[in-house]
């Protein structure tokens, strides 16, 4: 496959898990909340209609793993390491569902548990990543180095907002998968410079 078909079905991968996690609230319950459970609830466990997000965990895991093996020679070996490691527990997320928000569903509290730590490890992945990326950068713009800083003080703070502020989870999780989005798209955009 060309340099540029690589770059097209990624990026119309890393779409296609944006609009898979876009539509989940709309498979599921109705007492779901976008702005205040996460994505990872809108994949819970015993759910009708999990599959909408598992989806977008699972493509958005897909673009990244083929990116970071694609840019392994710009992102350097580390960079990719990290950033392949992210993919890997996003896809880890699909596998592994978080336990639902809904009073008295059954769940596996294991499953939860690695759940919950292939979630952790892929925000770790991601900061590790961006900071290694960034640094091996040659030549780096003012928006490249402020891309990058944004990327890095949100895959820290947010978590930290999501913490602090519970009746915003969904809200601040969901824009810190934006800025991943606009990160990881930005990286498959400039591919061939």
């Amino acid at each position: 496959m060309s340099e540029r078909a690589q770059q097209v079905t990624i990026l119309l991968l890393l779409v296609a898990s944006a609009v898979a996690f876009l539509m989940a609230p709309t498979a599921i319950a109705p007492s779901y909340s976008w702005v205040r459970h996460s994505i990872s609830e809108s994949a819970a466990q015993g759910l009708v209609g999990a599959w909408v997000a598992r989806s977008g965990f699972l493509l958005f895991g897909s673009a990244v793993l083929w990116l970071a093996a694609a840019l392994r020679p710009r992102w350097h070996r580390r960079g990719s390491v990290a950033l392949g490691t992210f993919g890997a527990m996003m896809l880890g997320t699909a596998a592994y569902s978080h336990r639902p928000w809904l009073p008295g569903v059954p769940f596996d509290a294991a499953e939860d548990l690695l759940h919950s730590a292939t979630a952790s490890i892929m925000g770790v992945a991601f900061a590790t990543g961006v900071v290694l990326v960034g640094a091996g950068r040659r030549n780096a713009s003012r928006l490249d180095r402020t891309v990058d800083a944004l990327a890095l003080v949100a895959s820290m703070a947010i978590p930290l907002g999501m913490s602090q502020w519970t009746a915003y989870t969904g809200l601040l999780q969901r824009s810190m998968f934006l800025i991943a989005y606009i990160w990881y798209g930005r990286e498959t955009i400039r591919w061939r410079r």
